[in-house]
């Protein structure tokens, strides 16, 4: 395990709903990144082609069978990748020529066998030799994301061997699942990447218990949309149409350390590249107090099972 690793968290807008062009700004900013010296980069929720945002924003969206919801998610299936498939290829590509770890959010789409109807909430994360590493689905879409993403399974609640030691991370509300957060700690993470679509006052607090509870450092990472992203098949409320430019995902990426105090960040309002330097000599000196997986926990009192080998693909 290296001793000091250079974190970056890329919180820039996709090219909301294209998939082409979303995998070329990836690959730039993943250059970029790299020329400032990040050896781990992440991206926010669903970055790959966007979050949908419009779900809590447009008050017809969410109606069983409302004509534009229905074209904007076959336009989001399109523009969904697949896992494995060619755009990951390509961003896996860029991960081995800088020779970095990258962790991507993404809409992924099934195009075969069971699910193939199907659209997940995932999270991977790419070693620098270009390996597909880990492959996480978010276990429950959140209230309205259940529109649009099915559940996922435990085959990605894992931490993997990285060129920065042991990564993992959850996506969103899997933050305030005790049990997944359980099974991370236990997979001995070093770097946790939490992703949300803002990393709001919550989400903060539940990223920097995170970090404290597991002893490991944590990437926060959110997104930044307007209301100019949303796509035009929806007819907008007037105060969302008076006011293009309003950010509705507002960011606020952060790097927090395993005692729980910030690093870097939190960064809100604006499209940046927030990056941070991580010393991993400090996770040793913070499990003296407390160690979830070991002397802080009864395995004599408390046991669960995690299920895994059930994905369909």
């Amino acid at each position: 395990m290296p001793k000091k690793v250079t974190a970056a968290i890329i919180q820039v807008k996709p090219e909301y709903l294209d998939l082409k062009n979303s995998v070329g700004k990836a690959i730039h900013y993943i250059e970029e990144a790299a020329s400032q010296g990040a050896e781990l980069i992440t991206f926010g929720e669903t970055w790959l082609t966007g979050y949908p945002t419009w779900i809590d924003h447009i008050p017809k969206a969410c109606l069983w069978d409302y004509g534009p919801t229905k074209e904007v998610y076959a336009l989001l299936r399109e523009n969904s990748a697949t896992v494995p498939g060619q755009e990951i290829n390509a961003i896996a590509a860029a991960a081995k020529k800088h020779g970095v770890t990258v962790v991507m959010g993404l809409n992924e789409r099934v195009d075969h066998g069971k699910g193939n109807g199907t659209l997940y909430n995932s999270l991977i994360i790419i070693g620098p030799d270009g390996q597909l590493l880990n492959h996480h689905r978010k276990l429950v879409p959140t209230f309205t994301e259940r529109l649009i993403w099915g559940q996922g399974d435990g085959d990605g609640l894992n931490a993997v061997n990285t060129n920065v030691g042991r990564v993992g991370g959850l996506i969103c509300w899997e933050h305030w699942m005790p049990m997944a957060r359980q099974t991370l700690h236990e997979a001995g993470e070093h770097i946790h990447i939490s992703v949300w679509p803002t990393v709001n006052e919550m989400h903060q607090i539940a990223s920097r218990h995170y970090a404290f509870e597991g002893r490991c450092y944590v990437l926060a990472s959110g997104l930044i949309e307007s209301v100019s992203d949303l796509p035009s098949q929806f007819e907008l409320p007037a105060e969302l149409e008076e006011n293009p430019n309003r950010l509705l995902q507002s960011g606020g990426s952060a790097i927090i350390g395993p005692d729980g105090n910030y690093i870097a960040g939190p960064v809100y309002d604006e499209e940046t590249i927030v990056i941070g330097d991580i010393e991993l000599n400090k996770i040793n000196e913070e499990k003296i107090t407390l160690d979830v997986t070991g002397h802080y926990f009864r395995k004599d009192i408390f046991s669960y099972q995690v299920k895994k080998g059930q994905r369909d693909r």
